[in-house]
């Protein structure tokens, strides 16, 4: 199998990371904070050793600031719902994933919410000034994603958290597609909240995630319950994590996604992206020498995270994907990939697209073999 569905989930991980969390799982993984046993203080340290890993990566100053999830989704919600209230007003982009339009569309439709989407280029790039313009006296909220997990576009997030700084309204990225490859500075960018996978490109398991909220910010917790801390008490704590950690946190995943990113910084983040860049280069130029094929990605490095969407004339994504995988034995991702705005934005809502996401364990020699095989794939539906 050839695999291009990094976007999805990377595959594979690291080795260090399948080693490390059956070595957890298998010696000291007990309930962290939960105890005072030697076991359950191993894996209390484990979890803060990954904070402050998570926290070096995107220089947090303050690792009690992260929260683990089980997902940018879960991450994405509690931002979202925990900081706004009603008469608010929020700004977002055409290229916001399910996770992000969805709950944002919830609170609009139960007119908790005012909402505006900014539209972008014909890539989905929004203009930072279009932001701002968009802002008003009761806009509490800016959402955007940092690239677009349909066709890689990178948004101008430094521009954005200036604009957001600068009126003092909350700025909140989500990561998913970009973290791992694209150096995040919260510090430097002016996030206030960044919404990241473990899964993609951190390298890490399924089921883990995070959040980042910078100190200051009041947000109200989705889900109250035990944490460890004030047990005493029968109001949820306000301190961080525990606020945002109630019940028992995944300690292995966990343990798994410290040592995912431990390997890119031991590759070097740039090193990762300047790869990326040259196979997204590869599989563009070899498309475009194709007759029936629109591509809908950009292929320069500072405007793509390492996708390509494309489709074949009058050919449903659907089906090459199919044949991809069941004849060609190559992993990719086809449909609406659960961003209804980006395809519209693309004109790909009724079609679709063929998603390619490479991965920092892909090879030149798999984007030929995979080219060889959509001129096949090209050549018969001519």
């Amino acid at each position: 199998m050839i695999y291009f569905d990094n976007a999805a989930t990377s595959f594979p991980k690291p080795k260090r990371v399948y080693e490390e969390m059956l070595w957890c799982m298998e010696k000291y993984c007990a309930n962290p904070g939960r105890g005072g046993h030697k076991m359950s203080l191993e894996s209390g340290r484990a979890v803060l050793k990954v904070r402050e890993i998570i926290s070096d990566f995107f220089n947090i100053k303050n690792p009690m600031q992260v929260v683990f999830t089980k997902n940018a989704t879960e991450a994405i919600n509690i931002a979202i719902k925990g900081v706004l209230k009603e008469g608010d007003h929020v700004i977002t982009t055409c290229m916001e994933h399910n996770s992000v339009i969805r709950p944002l569309k919830a609170l609009e439709k139960e007119n908790i919410i005012e909402l505006t989407i900014v539209p972008g280029d014909e890539f989905g790039e929004v203009d930072a000034e279009d932001i701002r313009r968009a802002i008003k006296g009761n806009t509490r909220l800016i959402v955007s994603t940092l690239s677009s997990n349909v066709n890689g576009i990178i948004m101008p997030v430094k521009d954005i958290g200036s604009i957001a700084k600068e009126k003092g309204v909350l700025f909140l990225v989500d990561a998913a597609q970009g973290a791992g490859s694209i150096k995040i500075d919260v510090e430097e960018l002016n996030i206030d909240m960044l919404a990241f996978p473990g899964h993609k490109g951190l390298l890490g398991p399924q089921g883990t995630g995070g959040l980042y909220v910078r100190e200051g910010i009041k947000i109200n917790p989705l889900i109250l319950g035990g944490t460890g801390s004030n047990s005493e008490s029968f109001m949820q704590p306000e301190t961080f994590p525990d606020i945002f950690e109630s019940g028992t946190i995944n300690t292995p995943g966990i343990v798994g996604l410290g040592y995912g990113i431990e390997y890119i910084n031991r590759m070097g983040l740039d090193n990762i992206n300047i790869l990326k860049h040259k196979l997204v280069k590869t599989i563009y130029e070899g498309l475009s020498e194709l007759r029936n094929v629109k591509i809908y990605s950009r292929p320069e490095i500072s405007k793509n995270s390492g996708i390509i969407a494309f489709n074949f004339d009058d050919v449903e994504s659907n089906e090459v994907s199919y044949v991809l995988d069941k004849v060609y034995n190559v992993a990719t991702r086809s449909g609406l990939h659960c961003s209804p705005l980006a395809h519209t934005k693309l004109k790909t809502i009724k079609t679709g697209a063929v998603r390619i996401s490479v991965g920092c364990f892909n090879t030149l020699e798999e984007v030929k073999i995979v080219l060889k095989f959509l001129k096949e794939i090209s050549d018969n539906t001519i």
